[in-house]
């Protein structure tokens, strides 16, 4: 079991493999202390347990939300330079990028077993344990690296064509998701060092990490599409290239980190065992998460289906509501991923009030700038869609998805503070289940029907997101308030 740091930390606590229990001494001197790091930052040896909750947030959120914005920066530069290629190339792009979030959300899920556990262990101050859960962590990413790799080979065109019959977009989408799913191990690789990292409350090395191969992403990326200099002309295949590139370098710059002990957490390969206790009860915290990424996915797919007939100007307009989605949230996603860390590390340490009171904090951080970007986006529509491309229908189309869209924004928000602090205690099925029934009740009926029974024409389905993202913004609070997470074990 995780060593208890006193006599309450038993909530929610233990770790045991298929064999034996991991055992072990935390990382911590004979004094004590804990020993010096070699990390980047100061706060990766933080007891994030301790002291004033507001400056323990933001200290470990700020690193996240630079790294979120960051690492949304790549794929919203390949929109803007793929749509210099035309509305089709940006439709083949959008419709491929929902398919590899598809697939990159099943992995995310097993992270978030991960993170629970991590922040249990490193909470409770067993660091050793820590480690053994990194270590399977790895075991669980390579395989699914594998499997990427081989549906995106066998089975990318067949997917696209599911989604549309126009043959230019199904040409542009396959060859970038054939690449992209190819390669498909490395963004699972990276995302999977990030989360052990930042679980045990290091967000400063995947911060510098991020910058690094983001920037160099955003650099690489005209010369792929366009062949710039001594480059090929690759024009869409280009932008997959420089995703996976970058990806490769921020997994070589992650693994200096974790395997040179210069983070809380580290992967040694000494005594590297198959635990199968361990990856049990990380799929069981995990596959919950795990299938509520895909549903939503899923839910992006489908919509995709009911917005083709509305033609190639709404695809395009839908693919970059989404970039713009992804980029406006990573601020408050990162909140509520630092939340997370909080509540799961306080759960460890035996202190459930405190965890509670840093999850409030965060969302109303969270809702106070969530206010601002809704007011600021809704004025400033027009000029944020001509960024990406300056067609009068895309524009059009744009400016009414934005319009419609700050009403989901209000609320989306809060609902990714709680959503990831629910998760952060490893109580991930009631978040699934909301998940499913705002999708498959809500979403999905209204976008299929509205179109069909009310002359809204396009904007309907965007009004049945919105709906579908306030109904299960308010799910989310009642089930929080309810208190049933802080007893959860894992």
């Amino acid at each position: 079991m995780f060593h208890k740091r006193n006599k309450d930390a038993s909530i929610g606590t233990g770790l045991t493999s298929g064999t034996q229990s991991v055992e072990s001494k935390p990382n911590i001197s004979e004094s004590g202390s804990r020993r010096p790091g070699k990390g980047i930052g100061n706060d990766r040896d933080r007891d994030w347990t301790e002291g004033n909750i507001l400056k323990n947030l933001v200290s470990l959120s700020w690193p996240m939300t630079v790294t979120q914005t960051i690492m949304s920066l790549g794929p919203t530069i390949d929109m803007i330079w793929v749509g210099k290629l035309g509305p089709t190339a940006v439709a083949g792009v959008g419709i491929s990028g929902i398919i590899v979030q598809l697939a990159q959300g099943v992995m995310m899920g097993f992270t978030v077993g991960m993170r629970a556990m991590i922040a249990r262990a490193i909470g409770s101050q067993d660091i050793h344990a820590a480690n053994r859960i990194a270590q399977q962590a790895v075991i669980i990413t390579a395989i699914y690296g594998i499997f990427m790799a081989i549906f995106g080979f066998f089975f990318g065109e067949k997917v696209i064509g599911l989604v549309t019959s126009d043959l230019e977009v199904i040409e542009y989408g396959t060859l970038y998701l054939r690449i992209q799913f190819i390669a498909g191990g490395t963004v699972v690789f990276r995302m999977m060092m990030d989360a052990i990292m930042q679980a045990s409350g290091d967000s400063v090395n995947p911060m510098w990490i991020a910058i690094v191969y983001r920037l160099f992403h955003i650099a690489l990326c005209p010369f792929l599409i366009f062949g710039w200099w001594v480059f090929p002309e690759l024009g869409v295949e280009g932008a997959a290239y420089t995703s996976i590139i970058a990806q490769t370098l921020g997994i070589i710059l992650g693994l200096r980190v974790l395997i040179g002990s210069r983070s809380r957490v580290s992967i040694t390969f000494k005594e590297f065992t198959f635990d199968t206790g361990i990856i049990i009860r990380m799929i069981r915290i995990g596959l919950p998460s795990a299938i509520s990424n895909v549903q939503q996915n899923l839910n992006q797919f489908f919509l995709q289906i009911f917005i083709a007939p509305f033609g190639g100007a709404a695809i395009a307009a839908h693919a970059i509501m989404q970039r713009l989605n992804m980029f406006i949230f990573m601020p408050t996603s990162s909140f509520g991923m630092g939340a997370g860390v909080l509540v799961g590390q306080n759960l460890g340490a035996g202190k459930p009030e405190r965890a509670e009171k840093s999850a409030w904090i965060a969302v109303w951080l969270v809702t106070a700038f969530s206010v601002c970007i809704a007011v600021l986006f809704y004025f400033l529509a027009e000029p944020v869609i001509r960024i990406f491309n300056s067609e009068p229908d895309m524009v059009e189309m744009g400016i009414l998805f934005i319009q419609i869209g700050v009403v989901s924004w209000l609320f989306m928000g809060f609902a990714s503070v709680l959503m990831n602090c629910l998760q952060g205690a490893g109580d991930t099925i009631p978040t699934m289940v909301i998940a499913i029934v705002t999708t498959w009740a809500i979403t999905m009926p209204l976008a299929y029907f509205l179109p069909k029974y009310t002359d809204w024409g396009i904007a309907s389905i965007r009004w049945a997101i919105s709906a579908s993202s306030v109904i299960g913004a308010l799910a989310n609070i009642i089930y929080f308030r309810m208190g049933k997470w802080k007893t959860r074990r894992v």
